[in-house]
């Protein structure tokens, strides 16, 4: 979909592919050997646990073939989050020979045990078509359970298809709900759509000051969306507009630091 507004022309709502192994959240600071005499007895955590160092390198020599067969032994005896990084591997071709109708086999397994990065990556699945007949509407029930949960990815890509009108109706409001919902969580693409959203009037009241506080904001995060929207705001903003911009953007910055001890 793309939108003009005085020069303003920019492809937007365009819909995320999720790498979502968790492996930074859920690895756990524990002594390597430790875990790897615990997942030798079969313990289940732990052999996932050694499979996101072997996939990542942390503790040991990076190896997803290692990893694989450690996700496997996990995912075989139920563990969500293996079961789901499993899924990962064989839809990338990491360590074993690309796989999607496996890949979508263990997404499932994981989504089915209410994983939310699984729900998102068997979401995806659908959506692009990928071992399943595309269905964008399979799309938005995975992507709303995981959204549900508040899976930040998931809140992105779920107000990307309430504004582009895939699976669901076209609804800019419940669009701007969740990506304000990502956006509270720090998610940079979803504040450059958010202030895309301001900046054409859509499910909201236009605003160009929120829309360049917005993008500002997401271009300081990396986001190139919002710098490139940010660029255009700025040829039709007055001054007085810009500084107001520039003070929000401070603002809601400071709002979303972390406090300090």
């Amino acid at each position: 979909m793309v939108y003009s507004r005085t020069g303003l022309t920019t492809t937007v709502l365009t819909i995320l592919v999720l790498a979502a192994t968790g492996c930074a959240e859920e690895q756990r600071e524990e002594d390597v050997e430790e875990v790897r005499r615990r997942a030798g007895r079969g313990d289940a955590e732990a052999q996932y646990n050694l499979g996101l160092r072997y996939q990542t390198g942390r503790g040991v020599k990076q190896d997803d073939a290692e990893a694989v067969k450690l996700y496997r032994r996990a995912a075989d005896q139920g563990h969500a989050g293996a079961q789901n990084n499993l899924g990962w591997m064989y839809a990338n071709g990491l360590g074993v020979e690309r796989d999607d109708a496996e890949a979508v086999i263990w997404y499932r397994s994981a989504a089915d045990q209410g994983h939310a990065d699984a729900q998102v990556n068997l979401g995806t699945m659908y959506r692009i078509g990928r071992s399943v007949k595309p269905d964008v509407n399979a799309a938005v029930t995975w992507y709303r359970r995981a959204a549900d949960q508040k899976h930040v990815g998931a809140q992105y890509a779920l107000g990307t298809m309430y504004a582009n009108a895939r699976g669901v109706s076209r609804d800019y409001a419940e669009a701007v709900k969740w990506f304000r919902r990502a956006v509270d969580q720090g998610y940079a693409p979803a504040r450059s759509q958010l202030g895309m959203m301001y900046a054409m009037g859509l499910g909201l009241e236009r605003d160009d000051v929120k829309a360049h506080a917005h993008c500002s904001l997401a271009a300081a995060a990396g986001d190139n969306l919002g710098r490139v929207v940010r660029d255009n705001l700025e040829k039709s903003m007055t001054p007085a507009q810009m500084a107001e911009a520039r003070r929000l953007a401070q603002e809601w910055s400071r709002k979303a630091a972390p406090a300090k001890e």
